[in-house]
């Protein structure tokens, strides 16, 4: 019988704090076991496999920073949203590297829930709603989302694995004019050229 007071939601916060504290992927139904102290079989009744708990991990995480950045961008506009939503990342990413980790992660088909897509549609559209700033037509505003996309979480993965420790000025110091060049580049995008 599970431990009372043991849920798929309870363990999925467990599992998000662990992840900030060893790494996301030391992550397993046996270390939050260990963590709760109850045997590995009694979470199995909240969680279906690792596969499940991950996914439920990453949803915490995807959530937590959709809400952030949702609040960041509240009210603000073109540059300032775009500052707000880049801040947020970066500031998540340092706070809980593991969550951050975590919301990176692509599951298993198999395992996909309708929370999980939702939490990661969020994060498109939030980023769509700073691009409305700019005035970017399609296929223009796709690539723009994926230019953020890729600028963001390569910045803060390098960071957090301190590639960027070695030389000056400090990342810190370079994070704002990276955000002032994400924005001029917005404002001039440039033409699709056909192939």
């Amino acid at each position: 019988m599970a431990r009372v007071g043991l849920s798929g939601e309870r363990l999925a916060r467990a599992g998000a704090e662990l992840a900030d504290e060893v790494g996301f992927d030391q992550v397993t139904v046996s270390a939050l076991a260990r963590r709760f102290g109850v045997q590995v079989a009694s979470l199995y009744s909240h969680v279906r496999n690792s596969d499940d708990l991950k996914v439920r991990i990453a949803t915490v995480a995807l959530t937590e920073l959709a809400d952030q950045a949702a609040a960041a961008v509240a009210g603000r506009a073109g540059r300032d949203a775009l500052v707000a939503l880049g801040d947020v990342y970066r500031s998540y990413a340092t706070t809980h590297p593991g969550r951050y980790t975590a919301s990176r992660y692509a599951p298993p088909t198999s395992v996909l829930g309708a929370e999980f897509v939702a939490a990661g549609k969020r994060h498109s559209e939030l980023m769509r709603a700073v691009l409305r700033g700019y005035d970017l037509d399609e296929p223009a505003a796709t690539d723009a989302v994926r230019l953020l996309g890729s600028v963001f979480h390569g910045y803060v993965t390098l960071e957090l694995s301190g590639s960027f420790s070695y030389s000056e000025p400090s990342s810190g110091a370079s994070w704002p004019r990276i955000l002032d060049a994400i924005d001029s580049l917005l404002r001039t995008w440039p033409e699709r050229h056909s192939s």
